[in-house]
């Protein structure tokens, strides 16, 4: 149990601070598919790729204080910023843990510079990544159909996951 927390603590102290719940969740989920060894348990929700156990493992962190949640109104919303406390940064310190540090750092800085949007589609791209290119594109389309996704947005978000996997 502690390992698998304790690899949360340090990807969001690689990324400083992640703003969204949607964004933390596609945040772990590409990192996992980057190779980062991550173990939540993904399945395809509303917004592409959700963890119930990451999110459980987020509220038993607050709970340590070991990461703060911080709920801000936005217009006609609620978002939640995600940063490690004082707390959080001593338990990694001190607990054993096996985490590809620059590699991380550097796969989270990526992910954490796009809107949590894009990394819905790239998440999405990736959940389906053992069908052909063509049906990937067709099944975003269908099941994101909400989003208004383009063409060009399809475009980018390969050339986004190729320059991912030349890092992992």
């Amino acid at each position: 149990m502690l390992p698998e927390h304790a690899k949360i603590i340090a990807l969001l102290k690689d990324a400083g601070e992640i703003v969204g719940r949607k964004k933390l969740q596609k945040i772990v989920y590409i990192g996992k598919k980057m190779k980062l060894p991550l173990q939540e348990k993904y399945t395809f929700h509303v917004y592409g790729p959700y963890s119930e156990e990451l999110t459980l493992r987020v509220e038993e962190l607050c709970s340590l204080g070991f990461v703060t949640e911080t709920k801000e109104k936005k217009a006609g919303y609620s978002q939640y910023r995600y940063k490690i406390t004082k707390n959080g940064e001593s338990f990694i310190e001190k607990f054993p843990l096996t985490w590809p540090r620059e590699q991380a750092s550097t796969i989270v800085h990526q992910l954490n510079g796009h809107s949590s949007k894009f990394l819905e589609l790239v998440s999405t791209m990736l959940y389906f990544d053992e069908l052909p290119k063509p049906e990937v594109k067709e099944k975003v389309f269908t099941l994101k159909k909400s989003q208004n996704y383009t063409e060009q947005d399809i475009q980018e978000a390969w050339e986004f996951i190729e320059s991912l996997n030349h890092l992992s």
